[in-house]
């Protein structure tokens, strides 16, 4: 089976693997769909993620969805042929976080395709993939492959949301309009902001915030932009880049709550920490998902605009020109890599 396999900054090879056979409580899952994460860019082009660094030759992909094949000895679930999606994290169910009902911060969590420990945790772009039963979720009815390889980052989206508090009847202002970006957008919109601003450089990532639901788009790099609000009540920040927490900061009411959302680059990150003492600012950080990865599906299943969201399905095979286009923001906003078999 073919697999995309990073072996270091820039040196990404589709190769081929032997396919996994399903030990005790795993399903085998035949992968149709991988959707390109920012951390799976990060990867290829810098050889690390955040201080999540490469020893190693790892299989990337966390946002995969397929069909059942078969189970392993003591796994059950939905019945071979079934269309499905893969959680990507298995929590320790041991550590203080867990029982405290953090599980997305497990501190020894193993997460598809993520080099956070050593060995790395293989990931899921390849043809067949082994996970434990229980990360196995049955797409909702009408919900297609191809939209529901957005689970993963709505999920991501739908945390930071919720690490926000209650944004009903809020203005939220998102600073990067990226996959991630653009999903919190949908995100803040389903829990009843009534205002959504977005921030970006780029025009073109944008138009893919509009599609998400975007009341005002404004251009990070102008600031005579009419379209920038004299302040939010929840600022989430998704760029990963320190200026874009600055705007947050500078952004948000006195008492209000900044996501940070965003991977900033490794090591120490300067930010405007006198406002978070002066203006009483809540400063939150958020990390992956848990139990978000089921609303997910629930919210792809209801709603066709996220669609739009897919800018390009490339087949596996192509996978460095896939990458390449993830990484071009003018020209994408989610890239999947199609795993189907070639005819």
């Amino acid at each position: 089976m073919l697999g995309c396999v990073i072996h270091g900054q820039g040196d990404l090879r589709v190769a081929e693997l032997p396919v996994p056979e399903p030990g005790p409580g795993q399903a085998l899952v035949a992968v149709r769909y991988g959707g390109v994460c920012g951390s799976d860019l990060h990867y290829w082009r810098h050889g690390g993620v955040g201080d999540f660094r490469l020893r190693e030759p790892m299989v990337l992909g966390h946002e995969v969805v397929g069909t059942v094949v078969e189970y392993g000895a003591g796994a059950s679930g939905p019945a071979p042929g079934a269309a499905v999606a893969v959680h990507p994290a298995t929590p320790c169910g041991l550590c203080p976080e867990c029982s405290d009902g953090r599980r997305n911060i497990c501190r020894d969590t193993r997460y598809l395709g993520s080099a956070a420990r050593f060995p790395h945790v293989q990931g899921g772009f390849a043809a067949h993939v082994a996970v434990p039963c229980e990360q196995v979720r049955a797409l909702p009815e009408g919900l297609e492959l191809r939209r529901a390889a957005l689970a993963e980052p709505l999920s991501v989206a739908l945390h930071a949301v919720r690490r926000a508090g209650d944004v009903a009847g809020r203005h939220v202002l998102v600073t990067g309009a990226g996959p991630i970006g653009c999903l919190v957008v949908a995100a803040a919109k389903a829990a009843g902001a009534v205002r959504v601003t977005v921030t970006d450089l780029l025009p073109e990532a944008l138009e893919y915030a509009r599609i998400a639901g975007a009341g005002t788009l404004v251009g990070a790099d102008d600031p005579d932009d009419p379209g920038w609000p004299s302040e939010v009540d929840v600022a989430i920040e998704a760029s990963g880049v320190a200026a874009g927490l600055d705007t947050c900061l500078r952004r948000v009411r006195r008492g209000g709550v900044v996501v940070q959302l965003g991977m900033l680059p490794a090591g120490r990150s300067a930010f405007a920490g006198n406002l978070v003492v002066s203006r009483e600012i809540e400063l939150r950080g958020a990390f992956r998902f848990d139990a978000e990865f089921d609303e997910a599906l629930a919210l792809l299943a209801v709603e066709p605009a996220f669609d739009g969201l897919v800018s390009a399905v490339v087949p596996v095979g192509d996978a460095e020109s896939a990458f390449a286009l993830a990484a071009d923001r003018s020209r994408s906003c989610k890239v999947l890599l199609d795993f189907a078999p070639a005819p």
